[in-house]
């Protein structure tokens, strides 16, 4: 057997990329806003997008944030707010800080043209071996692989894969594996091939091999799927690490002047909504009650408590609302804001969900 094949895994079919390909012609999704391009500013945004985001979710996010920075100069150039408030509510924000540096270093490195092999791609912020492998393989037709969660999917089931992919060297195994499926040619078969094979592991994992009960009848590789074949598709991929969940409570301070303007405060560079304007955060009601003896309001009332769900934390939030005239001065990193300024602030969603139902 291969040496990048784990022990009882299967080999795939010979024909697994023309199936692939030919499936996607046929099958695949088309009509999506990053598709039919070799723009890499817009792949590579989409890419960024899609991360850990549904493509119901940035089908939304992607025309607009494009509207408002059309090309890699335009983001490498727009202030970090602005690209913080174009992404805000599509969380795990440092990567809207990632391709805010991805842009500028583009421009820096680059001369505002994006390097054309996956190698130098991820050598940018943000931009990990499957991002950038996309990115050249759509865009210049490179030949390389991808491996995000979707066609790691696919493969391990197709190959009954059975190593745990929590270890570096079974993932490395199955990085070797996918690449050798890629399809082969001339630059011209790869231009034209490679596109689509990329594009339709991505369209066969979202659509039809899904984490639970997989469509297998309509699978262009059912048949030869040694998952299927075992009658256990979903004990594929395997992976035992996982991450615990934890739960915070925090306390938000929401002064509000009468003109209607909120006191934010920007978040640390690390941590929970890292860079992001949000209203003061404090561990216990005590603390913040010391701030307000500190900086004294008018009226006091709490707001009732909500829970926000992370990835792997639970935020119990407590907003008290205090009505005062702003005696708490503008500093480093704070700012009085209207309504209408917090549109173009970047918000963590739960805040600016709190501070529209003011």
């Amino acid at each position: 057997m291969d040496t990048s094949m784990e022990q009882g895994a299967t080999r795939p079919p010979q024909d697994f990329a023309r199936r692939i390909t030919g499936w996607q012609a046929t099958h695949g999704r088309h009509g999506l806003p990053w598709q039919g391009t070799r723009d890499p500013y817009r792949v590579w945004l989409s890419e960024i997008m899609l991360q850990q985001t549904q493509v119901a979710t940035v089908l939304d996010y992607f025309p607009r944030f494009l509207a408002r920075l059309p090309d890699v100069r335009a983001l490498a150039e727009a202030p970090a707010d602005v690209v913080l408030g174009l992404w805000s509510g599509l969380g795990y924000y440092s990567r809207a800080r990632n391709l805010h540096k991805a842009a500028q270093q583009v421009m820096a490195r680059f001369g505002g043209e994006f390097p054309r092999s996956a190698e130098e791609l991820a050598t940018l912020p943000g931009i990990g071996r499957s991002t950038a492998a996309a990115i050249a393989s759509f865009c210049f037709g490179e030949r390389a692989a991808i491996l995000d969660a979707n066609v790691k999917r696919v493969l391990t089931r197709v190959l009954a894969y059975g190593a745990d992919l929590a270890r570096p060297a079974a993932e490395r195994a199955l990085w070797t594996t996918a690449t050798e499926l890629l399809p082969f040619g001339d630059a011209e078969t790869l231009s034209r091939e490679m596109p689509r094979y990329t594009q339709g592991l991505m369209d066969l994992g979202a659509t039809v091999c899904v984490p639970r009960n997989p469509l297998c009848l309509l699978c262009p590789v059912g048949d030869v799927c040694a998952a299927r074949a075992e009658g256990k598709p979903e004990a594929y991929p395997v992976k035992t690490k996982t991450l615990k969940r934890s739960s915070e409570s925090w306390w938000l301070l929401l002064r509000r002047d009468p003109e209607g303007r909120v006191l934010l405060q920007r978040r640390p560079e690390r941590g929970i909504w890292a860079g992001l304007y949000c209203v003061p955060v404090f561990a216990d009601r005590a603390a913040l009650d010391l701030e307000l003896a500190a900086h004294p309001a008018g009226a006091v009332r709490d707001l009732p408590v909500f829970l926000h769900v992370l990835t792997h934390k639970d935020l119990h939030l407590h907003p008290v609302l205090a009505e005062a005239a702003p005696t708490v001065s503008e500093e480093d990193g704070t700012r009085w804001a209207l309504p209408a300024e917090w549109a173009e602030l970047g918000l963590p969603t739960p805040v600016r969900r709190l501070l529209g139902e003011l």
